[in-house]
């Protein structure tokens, strides 16, 4: 159905059923019939605004394609949320129109449910507004607004003031697959729930029932669901959720999971010693690079890393793995004994970086499609639980990342690996963490992964607008205000401590002590959950970095996060002098961006850091613009509208005259972050500079249509593909932010059928077959083509692409 035929159909709904109702009814219902005669010429009213901007935008967004075979960018995404929500009102619309001389018709409910998608349509129009204003202020071809104030602040501004409950109670996940609109009501009325007995000072087992039994309400009442969701996340620190999204490893959920997931003989949670060690060069093996051990923030302290292998594989119950091997409080997943047979050593490795905002969750979240991993591809994955946010800022998770790569490198014969071909793989935080680590690694000049899979990953942390980042004013898992502390706390200015709220515990808490719960919180423990349900780590944390005050930390992370690196490329920090910070050890040293290079004392040969050139990075990828092209965006742009004559307003208007959004009741104060952390090319990839991107192994991106990030993933395609580096994009559709880890929880409720190359895909629906191709393009785009397949790939293949028709 066109876009004319689209507006057609609503008209002649919404006129038919406003005459309908118009006519008079059952008395009972004239409230009702009132209500949706208002919302039917309400919805009129914003369509006829909307339809020449929906067709404008049609005619242009392919200019900001990565690829004429993949269309996806934020323009798109925003038109298409706009035809899934009319085409809703529409399917409504006729459901009313064909049951409304029911005596089971519910005026009230369809009337409710009219409203909240009027509601929806009018701030999705303001969305285009500013989106067309994007158009008007970017040059061509880019999806960024690349400043931090104008359009950028003005859209945080209106973010904080805009209504946005509309989008999480009855048109929650509209946009989105229906298959996982369940679960997208399921996490929406657990969040709402948990929060309400955030607060509490109750046990673990009383904040769970206390959520069990209030969870009805929001059930019932779309509404106030809505309400509580937008309150919740406008108000709530980055420690609530940190909090919730690590539900999924209380002992419970995490037994449930495993029991449903694939069984692998090898399991084991690894804590690897922070001992520094040799690596040899990439380009002259008998010169090597020295791999210190982390120790930006927290100090040096052992690295936490999980071995997940389907089969058991030589090497994998050596001694030596045994005594790094640590207890999760559970049964131990590793099979030993003649019984087991053990397996060659695998020629390939996959080194995971798990997703969570780099503020949550861990490979335990992770590890039931891991283990679907493992065994599709028959190798073994080493995923690396790093250090999250806020007690561990940037850059603390890259350089553990870097070193647990450094250390499968040097270990091979511990992991079941020959030490060939070795793959990066993430999603989200982890795909920013894939990347930059192979930047570190050139930067160091030790052998580079053989391939990158990144999954929606988070490639620019700044501020700045884009299309697809207007989508967070609607998406449930990635609004704004939670994006924004979430960053805000990979970056070192969210305050280690909560304020105000206090956290509660989960399940796990019922088997813990009193005395040791309190101790723990007294202590500032990194993440106290971690520490509850794994004692070895959560005992190491206290040991590795000494109590300081809080105001002598504050000190420590602004000379480390903002003062020394007020230019992205400055010379390295220098730290205070030891009286400037009595209770700190001067050994836990924080490192910038500079002093994530080597010191060329590590590297024989390599030039002093200060004779590196960064060339200044512009995202204007096009020097020569088409007439033609420019011709049509502006016929679709548009400037800022005019004030009204004799009236000053503290801000300028964004919206044109005679249209306003609806704003909320619960206005949130949301501040620009603007700390040159965030244009640290270790931290924001997309702004690093050509010399940096050239030599990075073959990068194979997943993205989603309806991601906020979407831009961020097409953006860093195109920049890769400036510089001649290998890079491949696919771009699934109707899927939200962070699939990968509701993966396997529709595999009965999706239909696809078979695409004709893996490698060329633009578009797949469904979870579960996206894992399966993305498994499929990591042996075909980076390890197939650099070895003969073998007749034991192609069998593993052709039953990858076999499992796929059937899910």
């Amino acid at each position: 159905m066109d876009t004319k035929a689209v507006f057609a159909a609503l008209y002649s709904v919404c006129e038919e059923n406003a005459t309908f109702f118009s006519a008079g009814g059952k008395v009972s219902q004239a409230d009702s019939a009132k209500r949706l005669v208002e919302s039917m010429k309400l919805i009129q009213e914003h369509a006829r605004s909307l339809e020449p901007v929906i067709s404008g935008f049609a005619a242009i967004y392919h200019h900001f394609d990565f690829d004429p075979l993949i269309p996806a960018n934020g323009y798109r995404s925003l038109v298409k949320v706009v035809r899934c929500c009319l085409l809703h009102i529409i399917h409504k619309g006729r459901y009313i129109a064909a049951n409304r001389r029911s005596i089971f018709f519910r005026a009230a409910h369809n009337a409710g449910e009219m409203e909240a998608y009027c509601s929806a349509l009018c701030q999705l129009r303001a969305l285009l507004y500013l989106a067309q204003r994007m158009l008007h202020d970017n040059s061509h071809g880019n999806l960024f607004f690349q400043d931090e104030s104008g359009l950028s602040e003005s859209f945080i501004r209106e973010y904080a003031s805009m209504h946005k409950g509309c989008f999480y109670g009855r048109c929650l996940g509209f946009q989105f697959t229906p298959a996982i609109r369940p679960c997208l009501q399921t996490i929406a009325i657990g969040l709402v729930a948990f929060g309400e007995n955030y607060k509490r000072h109750q046990s673990g087992i009383g904040v769970a029932a206390s959520s069990f039994f209030t969870s009805g309400k929001y059930a019932i009442d779309p509404e106030l669901r809505g309400t509580e969701f937008e309150r919740i996340t406008q108000n709530l620190d980055v420690h609530f959720w940190k909090t919730f999204w690590n539900i999924t490893e209380t002992e419970v959920l995490s037994s449930l999971a495993s029991m449903t997931s694939t069984q692998v003989k090898v399991n084991r949670a690894l804590s690897v010693p922070p001992v520094a060690f040799d690596l040899p060069l990439a380009a002259n093996h008998r010169a090597s690079a020295t791999i210190a051990p982390p120790s930006a923030h927290i100090g040096i302290a052992p690295i936490q890393m999980r071995l997940i292998s389907y089969d058991l594989r030589e090497g994998q119950d050596s001694e030596t793995l045994l005594s790094m091997s640590r207890s999760e409080g559970g049964a131990i997943s590793l099979s030993l004994g003649l019984k087991t047979k053990r397996l060659p050593s695998s020629p390939f490795l996959l080194i995971h970086f798990h997703g969570g905002g780099f503020v949550a969750q861990t490979s335990k979240s992770h590890e039931p499609y891991l283990k679907s991993w493992s065994q599709d591809l028959g190798v073994p994955i080493l995923s690396v639980d790093y250090s999250l946010a806020p007690e561990a800022p940037f850059p603390r998770a890259l350089e553990e990342c870097f070193y647990a790569y450094c250390w499968a490198l040097r270990n091979h014969h511990l992991l079941g690996w020959t030490g060939e071909k070795v793959c990066l793989a993430g999603d989200s935080a982890g795909g920013n963490l894939c990347v930059t680590t192979c930047m570190r690694a050139a930067a160091f000049g030790v052998r580079m992964p053989d391939g990158v899979v990144a999954a929606y990953p988070a490639t620019l942390l700044t501020a700045y607008a884009s299309p697809s980042r207007l989508l967070t004013l609607m998406d449930p898992l990635l609004p704004l205000s939670v994006l924004s502390r979430c960053l805000s706390a990979y970056a070192g200015s969210e305050p280690q401590t909560e304020k105000q709220v206090e956290r509660v515990s989960t399940l796990s808490l019922v088997k813990r002590d009193t005395a040791l719960f309190l101790r723990d919180f007294r202590q500032g423990a990194s993440n106290w959950i971690h520490s509850l349900l794994d004692s070895n780590r959560g005992s190491a944390a206290p040991s590795t970095a000494p109590e300081t005050p809080p105001d002598t930390t504050d000190t420590l992370r602004k000379s480390v996060s903002e003062v020394s690196i007020s230019s992205p490329h400055a010379d390295p920090p220098v730290l205070p002098e030891p009286a400037a910070l009595p209770n700190r050890k001067l050994s836990v040293k924080s490192k910038t961006c500079q002093d994530l290079r080597p010191p060329s004392s590590c590297v024989p040969g390599a030039p002093p850091v200060s004779a590196h050139t960064i060339e200044d990075v512009s995202f204007f990828l096009f020097k020569e613009t088409d007439p033609n092209i420019s011709r049509d965006l502006s016929s679709v742009a548009i400037p800022p509208p005019a004030a009204e004559e004799g009236i000053e307003l503290q801000h300028p208007r964004e919206f044109p005259l005679g249209f306003e959004p609806l704003r909320s009741d619960q206005f949130a104060e949301m501040k620009l972050q603007s700390s040159p952390v965030f244009k640290d090319p270790f931290c924001s990839p997309l702004l690093a500079p050509d010399s940096m991107l050239k030599g990075l192994p073959p990068i194979h991106i997943v993205a989603c249509a309806l991601d906020p990030m979407l831009d961020d993933s097409v953006m860093f395609a195109k920049r890769l593909r400036s510089v001649d580096q290998p890079v491949t994009l696919c771009v699934v559709d109707d899927l939200p932010h962070g699939f990968l880890s509701l993966s396997h929880g529709f595999a009965p409720c999706f239909c696809r059928t078979r695409p004709p190359s893996p490698a060329s895909t633009a578009s797949w629906n469904g979870p579960i077959g996206v894992c399966r191709l993305l498994l499929a393009n990591v042996v075909l785009f980076l390890w197939a083509p650099s070895r003969k397949r073998s007749p034991l790939w192609a069998e593993r293949l052709n039953r990858l692409w076999g499992r796929t028709q059937f899910l």
